[in-house]
């Protein structure tokens, strides 16, 4: 609805236009005070001067937008304490547009002002100053409407900030009528769907729509003729270049000032980025999840396979505990390291790599002075799923070296060394300065089922074992494509 200081202004409007406060003004100035209760009762500031500009009259709209009262027959021109243009230049009172229609005997129009009152407060207003004559033509005064604009301009400033605010916005904020043509378009929306304000204004929005949807925008403008708002609508819009984007879409009604709904606003904010956070977190939960049932199952089938060669629940707990140790040790392999990160596990995990770190407890030197644990040779990186199988062998391997090996005794020493043989990679397992070695088995105990089950089923390849009596060497050849895939 329009104001009721809009209303005001009109009417102000329509009594100056229609002469009345000219001819009340030359009553006034004549000295006949008939016309003096209208101007005082005005709700808009009315002065009157003399031919000198010197003021003869003023009503309390006038010294209320003065903020003080000036003496009658002293003050000139203007009743304000200072003035000053609309950019804030200084405005003398002889240059005011009361100095000039009486200067150059015409009304001046079209011109505004500010005036400051004694307290500081600033009140910008438009002037209405008109000569004022006599029956024989000789000028008598000027009369002077001061219409106050203080509401306009504020009202001038908040819709500049506020399209300032969605020119700025990095969302996409559009109008369009109730026929479905847009009818403004910010910097967000050219961003979000490529198209320049030139390109869409005064054209239907069905073409940012992609033909499986078009059966949207009807049910919208229903919604939005109903007088409903739509919050957080998610759906697929397409951009200039024919590429699709996933948007959330707020709608509100457009009103003109009766009330009645004209149209819409939307806001529209692209959440691609968003739809794929989702989708990478789907994706990342169910592989936990797949992960998460492997681990148990692996460690059940270690406490199953350890359990038939332990002898006591003490040496149960111990072998599975170490297993599953070394498994934990080989999995931190696979895990990406942030950017930035010192610790020396920082690379991928590869054969060597797996291999050093499986046998890490062991590193150092023997009492002759030669590192226990060598690798060398070809290096190729392993997959998360191949490193599981990897590592439960080199743990046995080393398990048994410790126990009955190279690993036991002061002097041993394991030389590992992987090379490529015809798209299979083979690793050498060498032990030297143990014990005497004895051919050793386990009967059905968990290296071997180990054996036929990684070796042979997961790995696609073979092991040997050759118990010479300078110490066991142990061939394992894998085919390279099971150990990278």
């Amino acid at each position: 609805m329009r104001s009721t200081v809009d209303k005001g202004q009109l009417d102000l409007e329509r009594f100056r236009q229609s002469g009345l406060l000219v001819r009340a003004g030359e009553a006034i100035a004549r000295g006949d005070g008939y016309f003096r209760g209208v101007l005082d009762a005005l709700p808009a500031a009315v002065y009157i001067t003399d031919a000198d500009g010197r003021i003869t009259y003023y009503n309390e709209a006038a010294a209320a937008l003065w903020g003080h009262r000036p003496k009658l027959g002293e003050n000139q021109w203007c009743g304000s304490w200072k003035l000053y243009w609309p950019d804030g230049r200084a405005l003398p009172h002889d240059q005011c547009p009361m100095a000039i229609a009486l200067r150059e005997r015409r009304p001046i129009r079209g011109m505004e002002a500010v005036a400051e009152r004694p307290d500081g407060v600033c009140v910008p207003f438009i002037p209405y100053p008109t000569p004022l004559y006599d029956s024989t033509g000789e000028l008598i005064g000027a009369v002077n409407l001061l219409v106050d604009i203080s509401g306009r301009k504020h009202a001038e400033e908040y819709a500049q900030r506020l399209a300032s605010i969605v020119e700025s916005s990095d969302d996409a904020i559009v109008s369009k009528d109730l026929n479905g043509i847009i009818t403004s378009w910010n910097r967000g929306a050219e961003r979000l769907f490529g198209y320049t304000a030139d390109e869409v204004i005064g054209k239907p929005v069905m073409i940012l729509i992609p033909p499986d949807r078009q059966n949207e925008e009807p049910e919208i403008l229903a919604r939005i003729r109903r007088g409903e708002r739509i919050d957080h609508y998610e759906t697929i819009r397409r951009r200039k270049d024919g590429s699709l984007v996933d948007i959330s879409l707020t709608i509100s009604p457009l009103r003109n000032a009766d009330g009645k709904i004209v149209g819409a606003s939307k806001i529209a904010r692209d959440i691609t980025e968003r739809r794929r956070s989702g989708d990478r977190q789907q994706l990342l939960l169910r592989e936990m999840d797949h992960r998460i049932k492997n681990l148990f199952s692996l460690a059940g089938s270690v406490v199953s396979l350890s359990a038939r060669s332990a002898r006591t629940p003490k040496e149960l707990a111990a072998a599975v505990g170490d297993r599953l140790a070394a498994l934990a040790r080989a999995h931190s392999l696979t895990l990406v390291k942030p950017s930035g990160a010192t610790d020396t596990a920082e690379h991928p995990a590869t054969l060597h790599a797996l291999v050093r770190t499986i046998t890490s407890p062991y590193e150092g030197r023997n009492s002759q002075d030669k590192e226990r644990v060598t690798v060398s040779g070809s290096d190729i990186p392993l997959s998360p799923r191949s490193v599981t199988s990897l590592a439960l062998l080199v743990h046995e391997f080393v398990t048994n070296a410790a126990k009955y090996g190279a690993l036991s005794t002061p002097n041993g020493h394991v030389d590992v060394h992987c090379h490529e043989d015809n798209g299979e990679l083979v690793l050498t397992w060498r032990e030297r300065g143990g014990p005497p070695v004895n051919h050793r088995t386990d009967g059905e105990g968990f290296g071997s089922v180990l054996t036929r089950t990684a070796v042979k089923g997961q790995l696609n390849g073979a092991i040997s074992r050759d118990w010479a009596p300078e110490g066991l060497t142990i061939r394992l050849s894998m085919a390279r494509e099971c150990l990278m895939s």
